[in-house]
């Protein structure tokens, strides 16, 4: 069965990657899901939160927001209303969860790893975009520290899946798609196949054991093909994933 774009059910929609795409933050991406754009930059600081200091580590912390014509119709900016909504906290939360998964904290020293990642068309899998170009964005950024062993441990990247009306498995969700889902899944993944998260929901509906298993299998799919985009956008810091000690000497 094809699908509204026209795309098979394990097909992921078209995904560019442009990086060094501002000049000013030591590693930025503009990354294209569809017609999902979202810019994601990476800005090293020398100093870590209080809860941190002197503990000779780092941190990896995100923000994430959407301009107010990214949508449909305009949404008014969180700053005029003075605070975040419920959605952006949870978002940018669950970029910098993800990113620390696979960031050794101590092998960056006392820094902070700032990611912003700042929606400019939004269709579906905003998120999940993010995620992925956040990645790319922050090995860069980590690429031009001075340090003895790259502190990046693994790859990193996410998709969505879900289960549409014709109880379909389907991969990587637009918005049309995502909003008449009987079941809308986004998955965060390692270059190695672990899990970082899963979240996952029926909208009004159920789904079984064998429909999970589906839908992961689509989306571990998905996932390494992203992977195989952040290599080629990574270019030689890709041989640096997951450097051992004595590798680096």
């Amino acid at each position: 069965m094809m699908r509204i774009d026209n795309r098979q059910a394990d097909e992921l929609r078209p995904v560019e990657v442009e990086t060094d795409y501002l000049i000013h933050p030591e590693g930025s991406v503009l990354i294209t899901v569809g017609q999902t754009k979202v810019i994601c930059t990476a800005t090293i600081e020398s100093r870590v939160p209080s809860f941190l200091r002197g503990q000779g580590k780092g941190w990896v912390t995100a923000e994430y927001s959407m301009l107010p014509r990214a949508t449909g119709s305009r949404n008014q900016r969180e700053a005029t209303r003075g605070k975040l909504g419920g959605r952006t906290m949870e978002i940018q939360r669950l970029i910098g969860r993800s990113l620390r998964a696979v960031v050794d904290l101590e092998k960056i020293g006392e820094r902070t790893l700032w990611i912003d990642c700042d929606v400019i068309q939004a269709d579906g899998g905003t998120r999940t975009a993010s995620i992925t170009g956040a990645f790319i964005a922050m090995t860069i950024a980590l690429g031009k520290l001075d340090v003895p062993v790259f502190p990046v441990t693994d790859y990193l990247a996410a998709t969505s899946v879900g289960i549409n009306s014709s109880k379909q498995a389907i991969l990587d969700l637009n918005y049309e798609e995502d909003s008449t889902a009987a079941v809308d899944m986004n998955l965060v993944m390692t270059g190695s196949g672990e899990f970082v998260e899963m979240q996952g929901t029926g909208e009004e509906a159920t789904f079984s054991r064998k429909e999970l298993n589906e839908m992961l299998d689509l989306g571990e799919a998905g996932i390494q093909q992203l992977i195989k985009i952040q290599q080629q956008a990574i270019g030689e810091l890709s041989s640096r994933i997951g450097e051992k000690v004595e590798s680096a000497l």
